[in-house]
């Protein structure tokens, strides 16, 4: 389970230290890839197993379910933790993220999500000033 927000930098190589938190349930191994909102998504292999079908299930016929196949598919890299404790982050990744030095990692109980630390405060401030109106949207999906 992931939860919480850490700033971590990344390095010249583009390795980027996982959280503490984080490392128990990544070390048999990680998958990054295209996130949504421009950030990248961690995932255990478990919890990417389970996506993975789900995604290769989808009816291919559909054009929208074809793209986001290949969002999700083909943007995905496996990841191993060395032992400092770092990923690399493949440079394409990164540059799809816009990811630069400063960086965030956010913990989204399934997955982590992975934000260029200025992007991830635009995204949040505009997150909070509309969270009456996301929680109304919220309750009418009965969360």
């Amino acid at each position: 389970m992931f939860i919480g927000e850490y700033g971590h930098n990344l390095d010249e190589k583009g390795r980027l230290a996982i959280p503490v938190k984080f490392r128990a349930a990544l070390n048999k191994g990680a998958v990054v890839t295209r996130g949504l909102d421009n950030c990248l998504f961690l995932y255990t292999k478990t919890e990417w197993a389970k996506l993975a079908e789900k995604l290769a299930a989808l009816p291919f016929s559909q054009s929208n379910s074809r793209a986001f196949a290949r969002l999700m598919l083909a943007g995905a890299m496996e990841v191993e933790i060395d032992k400092q404790g770092r990923v690399v982050l493949p440079e394409y990744l990164r540059e799809f993220a816009g990811l630069k030095k400063n960086v965030v990692l956010a913990g989204l109980y399934s997955r982590a999500e992975i934000w260029d630390e200025e992007k991830w405060k635009v995204y949040k401030t505009q997150t909070e000033s509309n969270s009456n109106d996301i929680a109304e949207k919220m309750a009418e999906l009965g969360v």
